[in-house]
């Protein structure tokens, strides 16, 4: 749930800007959990008991969860590295779980609870793309500031989080893509059998290191799927760029999300 909010007409496009990307910091920051935005309550506190709650109580009970410490564990290490690949097999020896099997029950629980999605990597062969690592992703921005603990800021991740949660919105069938020498891009939106969107995310482009990387993963991804349509979407970067016979748009984060 996102706030209803209007700004003032009179005001100048950069102060509209300033305000929409104050908004946009306080949702990556507190989520969209109406209790926090509408009835001024602490967000760790008031989210973080929610997120026990839901491990403790509606994941346990439901499914009578034998190793209710082994699943408290999984989630917050799921939540904790969002927007990052897992596999089942690393997980069972990261977290000492007796068995894959558990680790991809307890990983489908709590999606099933709404704390945690996945998407796989994109590939033409269904064998391959069961095969390979998946990518975490939160359903809530809100939540994985209430249980991770930051020792410094993490912006870029964060936004590629909130970037999964609106494409779900939005009804989107997304994986992620790695390339045949190895890189990655964020997003691939299918459509039927072909890819119609590749989607790259950024908080900052302007370095020239970090957009030569993501640029040369999006344009490789595009030669391989035969996709036309590349987006990089940052911070708060707008400008179109042709590479060879490829366009790639960049665009704000804040101005995708409003149209």
């Amino acid at each position: 749930m996102v706030r209803d909010f209007v700004i003032d007409e009179m005001l100048d496009m950069k102060e509209r800007q300033g305000i929409l990307l104050n908004l946009l910091n306080e949702y990556l920051d507190k989520g969209g959990y109406p209790e926090v935005l509408l009835k001024n309550v602490d967000p760790k506190s008031y989210i973080t008991t929610l997120v026990e709650s839901i491990l403790f109580k509606d994941i346990v009970k439901r499914y009578h969860v034998r190793y209710a410490k082994k699943l408290h564990d999984l989630g917050l290490y799921l939540i904790t590295n969002h927007s990052n690949e897992f596999s089942y097999t690393r997980l069972k020896n990261v977290l000492e779980f007796k068995s894959v099997h558990t680790v991809e029950n307890y990983t489908d629980y709590l999606n099933e609870a709404f704390l945690t999605f996945n998407t796989e990597r994109f590939s033409h062969k269904v064998k391959e793309q069961m095969k390979s690592p998946r990518k975490v992703y939160a359903y809530d921005t809100g939540v994985i500031n209430a249980v991770k603990f930051k020792t410094a800021p993490d912006t870029g991740r964060l936004i590629e989080n909130l970037v999964a949660i609106e494409l779900l919105r939005r009804g989107k069938e997304i994986y992620s893509y790695k390339t045949r020498d190895g890189k990655e891009v964020d997003f691939a939106v299918k459509e039927g059998m072909r890819v119609s969107q590749l989607i790259q995310v950024c908080y900052a482009i302007d370095d020239y290191k970090t957009k030569k990387r993501e640029v040369n993963a999006l344009v490789k991804a595009a030669d391989e799927t035969g996709c036309d349509n590349l987006m990089a979407l940052t911070w708060d970067y707008a400008a179109k760029e042709t590479i060879g016979k490829r366009e790639i748009h960049y665009l704000p984060l804040w101005k995708w999300l409003v149209t």
